[in-house]
This record gives structure tokens, sequence and C-alpha cells, in this order.
């Protein structure tokens, strides 16, 4: 079974892959904006990046996390030449070295996680104020963004799409693993909140595409979302971080790795699918040559 839920699992990373790059494929040329719900190209990607997600929750259920993990991760691997196929060319090598340094850190970061199987247990103070921090965020990677352009501006939106994200993933393990067979409990404002977030979380991801750097973007929410979840699981839940001796120089290796990755990710040129502007100022026409003829 645990084969199974390793097949499932790359299914779905294919997927959630092929989805992001469809979506930031039609961000780019459309913006940040409605307009994007009149492209049929960009629903595809939005239910294709769907089921990938669903079929990585499935897989769960026939393996364990330390195997589906590790795949789900590897989508960055997978998004970053799929984004390059849509707009017609082959991957750079660098996107596949920055790519697959930033999987490889992120992934030995979750590693060192311990795992700790308790139920989860979130106060209304608690979440709000989590809630207000992730607000504060947000608010202030939005700002930033207006001031500065190109990868940077990138990086820091899909920071803010990247703690919403996270703070869509703890409030659904808070809800799912509070259950404990007793569907009651579902009726509560954290399970109100969670399609909220995540259509928050979608805004967020698409404004980040549409800068054009579908690398630095896409890397940038893989990377915050688990470091803020995990973060949230210590603070709020009291899920234990790695406190070993042991684990403190592997972790500084596996972020300065992911670290290394995402400014290679950075260094690239965008992407655009728009053609190049054309000036709307008309060419001034030639004066017409007059030829002057000897009087006889």
């Amino acid at each position: 079974m645990t084969w199974l839920g390793l097949i499932i699992a790359l299914a779905g990373a294919l997927g959630y892959a092929l989805g992001a790059a469809l979506q930031q494929y039609e961000a780019v040329a459309e913006g940040a904006s409605l307009k994007l719900v009149k492209r049929p190209r960009w629903w595809i990607g939005g239910v294709i990046g769907f089921t990938g997600a669903c079929l990585h929750a499935v897989a769960l259920s026939f393996a364990p996390l330390v195997a589906v993990q590790p795949i789900s991760v590897a989508t960055l691997v997978f998004a970053v030449p799929l984004a390059a196929f849509m707009y017609g060319r082959k991957p750079y090598k660098a996107e596949i070295f920055g790519s697959i340094a930033v999987a490889v850190g992120l992934l030995w970061l979750m590693l060192l996680v311990p795992q700790h199987h308790v139920t989860p247990r979130l106060g209304d103070g608690a979440a709000i104020g989590f809630l207000a921090v992730i607000g504060v965020i947000v608010l202030v990677t939005q700002v930033m963004a207006t001031r500065v352009h190109g990868a940077g501006r990138a990086l820091l939106l899909s920071v803010g799409a990247g703690v919403v994200t996270a703070s869509v993933s703890t409030f659904v393990r808070v809800v799912g693993g509070g259950m404990e067979g007793d569907w009651g409990r579902l009726v509560h404002w954290f399970t109100l909140a969670i399609p909220v977030l995540l259509v928050c979380a979608v805004v967020l991801l698409q404004r980040s595409y549409a800068v054009g750097y579908f690398g630095i973007a896409y890397a940038g929410v893989q990377v915050i979302d688990p470091i803020t979840s995990v973060l949230a699981g210590a603070l709020l839940l009291g899920e234990p971080l790695p406190t070993s001796p042991s684990t403190a120089i592997p972790a500084l290796l596996a972020s300065a790795l992911t670290i290394a990755g995402t400014i290679t990710l950075g260094r690239l040129a965008p992407d655009h699918s728009r053609p190049a502007p054309v000036d709307p100022t008309p060419a001034p026409a030639p004066h017409p040559v007059t030829v002057a003829s000897d009087a006889s």
C-alpha cells in the first residue's frame, strides 16, 4: 500500500506543478485581476492544481508522511520546467540547479522536525492572534512589494501568499485532527475561516505569478508555507521543534542550500507572454521631395 501511496503522491505533485504553471502563464498575460476568471486555461490550471492537492491528501491515507512529503516538495522540480515549456523554451541550467537546491534544502529541514502525534487544540484567542500576525505580514509584504520591482517584488508577494497558505494548513490540521470522529466539531468558525483564507491565498499567489518570475514565486511559497506551518504547530499546537545539538549543523546547511537555490532562481530573467509594447505615436511622414526644374 505504501507504493500505491507514493504513486498517487507523484501524480498529485505533477498535477499541482502543471496547474501552477498554467495559472502563472495566464497571470502574466492578464495580470492579477478579475480578467483571469474569463480565461479557460486559468480555470483548467486551478482544477488540475486542486486535483493534485486532493491526490496528495489521498496519498497520506496509504503511505506515511515521511514518505509522501518528499514527493510533495519535489513539485518545484516539476513546476519550473513545465513553466518553461509553456513559454516555448528549454529550462535554464540555473533554473534546474536552483529548483533542486531549494527542494533538497527544504526537504532536509522538514526531515529534521520530529514527528508529534497529539490531537491539536487551538483556542479562539490564540487563533485570532495568529490571524492578526498573518495579516500584518501580508500587509507589510504588500506595501514593500510596491516599492521594489523584478524578482524582489515576486518574492515579497510570494511570502504573503505562503503565510496565508500556511494558515490554511494550520486550520485544516486543527479542524481535521480535532474531529476524532465527531462531525459536530465541524460547526465552528475555524471551518468557515478555511475557504476564506484559501481564496486570499489564491489571490496573493496570482499576484506573485503576474510579476513573471515563476521560479522565485513558486519557490517562495514552497519554502514559506511549511516553515510557517511548523512554527505555528510549535507555538500554537505544542508540536516540537528540533532542539538537539546534533541537528543544529544539518539545519544550518539545509537553510544555506535553500537560500542559495532561492537566490539563484531570483537572478533569472522574467518570462512574459505579452508581445512587446508598440509605440502609439505614429512615425512622422516623410516630406515630399520636390525637384526644381530650370526655367528655359
